[in-house]
Order: C-alpha cells, then structure tokens, then sequence
C-alpha cells in the first residue's frame, strides 16, 4: 500500500495539474473570466484534495480486503475515477452556484462538465502516476526473472 507521502504528493501533484488544465478550458467553455473559474477551481481543488486523499485511502484497504492486494485492473480504474467524482458533484454543485450566483441547473451542467473532464483526468492521471511510481510489489510480481516462480 502507498506511503502517506507518497498520498501527499499524489493529491497535490493530480490538483495542480489539473488546476492547470482546467482553467482556462473552463473559462473558454463558460465565457466567464479565468479569475471566476480559478477561484472555482481554487475552492474545488482544495476540497477535492482533501477527498482524494480519503477516498484513496479508503478505496485501497477496501481493495486490500476483497482483492488482498491495491492493483488496480482496468474496469476497477474505471470505477475509482466515477465514484470519485460523483462524491465531489454533490459538495461543489451548491458552492459553484452559489459563488457565481447561478441556478442550480447551471450549477449542475457547469459541475458535470468539470467531472466529465475530470473522470478522463483521473484515469490518465492515475494510470501515469502508477507506472511512474509503481510500488515496489508491483514491480516484483511482474518481473520475468524472479527465481521463485
């Protein structure tokens, strides 16, 4: 399982990026200006860091006890980056709509679209960050040459 720096530097590093990314995307999408969505972004990355970090801690020791390992298979990766963001939707739709003072349903759609974004991000993000800083289990169970096999 990974280390809780290693968490840490996973949350930060997959917000700052996509803070990057989103910003001026969502500011050309929306036709609102880039400080507007970046103090969106702001807000929504600081929340959905701190839910990274729990979710991914709680969605690995629920892998640990059903699987008795954290290797993520591809139809897994997939529900990982969904339920992540269907979490985030239902926090963010009423603060979205209420800093920029919009309806709901503008809320909703603005919010959708960053998730929509987001659940692609996520599992390019996590793929790339596990192939990066694959964890030392990994890389012995697929190593060709291990004499105990």
């Amino acid at each position: 399982m990974r280390s809780t720096p290693d968490r840490i530097r996973h949350a930060i590093s997959f917000e700052v990026i996509g803070l990057v990314l989103i910003t001026p995307l969502g500011a050309w999408a929306f036709g609102l200006p880039m400080v507007e969505i970046g103090v969106v972004g702001i807000a929504s990355a600081t929340i959905a860091t701190a839910w990274n970090y729990v979710y991914n801690l709680c969605f690995d020791h629920a892998l640990q006890r059903l699987n008795g390992g954290t290797r993520k298979t591809m139809p897994i990766r997939v529900l990982h980056a969904l339920l992540f963001e269907a979490g985030l939707v239902a926090v963010l739709m009423p603060l979205i709509a209420w800093y920029l003072d919009i309806g709901l349903l503008q809320a909703l759609l603005m919010d959708v679209s960053f998730s929509l974004f987001y659940v692609v991000y996520a599992f390019v993000f996590n793929w790339a960050y596990d192939r990066i800083f694959p964890l030392p289990a990994w890389l012995e169970a697929s190593d060709p040459c291990r004499s105990d096999r």
